[in-house]
């Protein structure tokens, strides 16, 4: 299972394995654009370079953090594009994408809607066993990627159908 934390500048990204309860982290990073380059060959490397990650660690389910709006049209937009490209690169692997709000994730990792950066952080690394993350963006990730894992469980455990149980926390 992999999650996304879109973003035009960095877009972290984050693989864990489940089995039953248990979350096991694979990898984590973000993937950077030149900052300098049009915004086109942005979009660009920003879906080679997931493509990449998808390639090299074959997850079977997708999730990704909504975009919120903020008082900044022109960076909303641009994030929107970006958020665009990271909804495509998985969906044009085959995989399944689900979408879950920031104050969702925050809530099902921390346990609290507004949670910070540090404690988002801090929470994921806990929830693997210490681990250290590559960045702020990779531990963002990570978390889309916990909160997906709870809720695909969650969600075929009430549909009644063990086979789905089974299939949502491989």
């Amino acid at each position: 299972m992999i999650g996304f934390d879109p973003g035009l500048r960095n877009t972290g990204w984050g693989v864990i394995d489940v089995a039953g309860n248990r979350i096991v982290h694979v990898a984590d990073g973000a993937v950077s654009p030149a900052p300098g380059d049009p915004l086109s060959a942005r979009l660009r490397d920003l879906y080679d370079g997931l493509s990449e990650v998808i390639d090299r660690y074959r997850p079977d389910q997708a999730a990704v953090e909504e975009t919120f709006v903020n008082k900044n049209a022109a960076s909303t937009l641009k994030l929107g594009e970006a958020r665009g490209v990271v909804l495509l690169a998985p969906a044009r692997a085959g995989l399944p994408v689900a979408e879950y709000s920031a104050n969702r994730i925050k809530k099902s990792v921390v346990g609290v809607g507004h949670a910070n950066k540090d404690q988002v952080g801090n929470m994921v690394s806990r929830l693997l066993g210490g681990r250290r993350l590559s960045s702020p963006d990779a531990a963002d990730a990570l978390a889309v990627a916990i909160c997906h894992a709870h809720f695909a469980a969650t969600t075929a455990a009430w549909s009644g159908n063990a086979a789905d149980v089974m299939e949502a926390v491989e």
